[in-house]
């Protein structure tokens, strides 16, 4: 899955672009996982519930203090594009496209009073970008750690969180919520990350899918992001509107029994947030209590019907994966991320990984839809330095 088709290691990739750009060595490389929701969809927008796991692949930053008296940053992946900036007086609006995450960092960082300094930056990732794997976040992430291990600050993990949410609301412009960031920045080895994006509580839950002989296959559909911004934000409007509607704080504060007072596709909208909720609660009450992770697969369906139907976020490529996966013995399928495209998960035996992605392989060739990708999510650690 690595952007250069395996040749070379990412750390050893960014530090010898680091040396070729600006001809001595980085100060240190800090480097942020991706993440993969189990659950918790469009809840975390809403003070809701989630529970994502940092991945294995991860967006990397070398980083020295600027000799340049300003940012400089370069692309592994867009060594053309380079994007410049002053961290000192950089405002939204002044950095456009993947600079726009690290400058929005620096800016979420000067803003809460911090003292950063301007640095050179090279950026690698072996996240699939588009997928809806967060790539955006986990560079922010790693960048945000650069930024306060080189300035001499004290890293408080969850005001990171919210620096980087910052950044991506105000200055990116994409209306996110905070489950991206605390997972990338919170993921451990062979755990879930649950958060309760209200009172920004973290606990981390055991999924030992390997123990079980089982495997959660992340399933690229490459399907285009159809619509995505607008209609992300076209959902986030309705359940603030169901939630104004019901005189509540957020639809966290909402019973399903409340829903009755609302107009038919705002009913189905909080619907799917309130219900959304209490699955994730469902499967947090089955990991902890040890059960097999085989029984938290109805849910993960669940899910996705709700996803589909009274969020309305799915699309002909994911639902044909879900159904094909399905059908191909998986214990549960849905949607994870945002929606209008992207990946979707499933838990399966670890033995029959190959099956399944033959079985979407075939699906997608029969409907002609582009062939999909897939790879095996493993929980893995969340976001530090490489070389401390």
């Amino acid at each position: 899955m690595r952007a250069d088709g395996g040749q070379q290691p990412p750390l050893v990739r960014v530090v010898d672009a680091f040396r070729e750009a600006y001809g001595r060595e980085p100060e240190g490389v800090w480097a942020a996982p991706g993440r993969v929701n189990l659950i918790g969809e469009h809840t975390d927008y809403n003070d809701g519930l989630v529970l994502p796991i940092a991945l294995e692949q991860r967006a990397l930053v070398a980083a020295a203090r600027s000799s340049y008296g300003r940012t400089r940053a370069i692309s592994v992946q867009f060594p053309s594009d380079v994007t410049t900036f002053y961290a000192t007086t950089v405002v939204p609006g002044q950095v456009t496209g993947w600079g726009a995450y690290l400058a929005g960092v620096g800016w979420a960082l000067r803003v809460a009073g911090h003292a950063i300094d301007d640095l050179d930056l090279v950026v690698d990732a072996d996240v699939p970008i588009g997928a809806g794997l967060s790539s955006s976040h986990a560079l922010e992430c790693a960048a945000g750690l650069a930024w306060m291990d080189l300035a001499g600050l004290p890293v408080d993990r969850m005001e990171l969180a919210l620096a980087c949410r910052q950044a991506e609301n105000d200055f990116v412009g994409a209306p996110t919520g905070i489950m991206d960031q605390t997972a990338s920045l919170y993921g451990r080895d062979g755990h879930a990350v649950f958060v309760d994006t209200r009172t920004l509580a973290v606990v981390h839950v055991p999924l030992d899918l390997a123990g079980h002989g089982l495997a959660l296959l992340v399933v690229d559909t490459r399907a285009p992001h159809r619509h995505a911004d607008g209609e992300y934000a076209a959902r986030r409007q309705d359940c603030e509107e169901a939630a104004q509607l019901l005189g509540a704080r957020t639809l966290r504060d909402v019973e399903l029994t409340d829903l009755d007072a609302l107009p038919p596709h705002l009913r189905r909208r909080a619907g799917h947030v309130v219900t959304e909720n209490a699955r994730v609660r469902h499967v947090v009450s089955l990991l902890e209590a040890g059960s097999d992770p085989r029984s938290i697969g109805p849910v993960l369906t669940a899910s996705h019907v709700s996803l589909r139907d009274d969020f309305e976020v799915s699309v002909p490529e994911v639902d044909s994966a879900v159904d094909a996966l399905l059908e191909a013995g998986a214990y549960g399928a849905r949607i994870t991320g945002g929606g209008f495209g992207g990946c979707v998960i499933a838990l399966v035996e670890d033995a029959a990984v190959v099956a399944s992605v033959t079985a979407v392989e075939a699906t997608y060739a029969g409907r002609g839809f582009a062939a999909p990708s897939a790879f095996v999510a493993v929980p893995s650690a969340g976001a530090g330095r490489l070389d401390a």
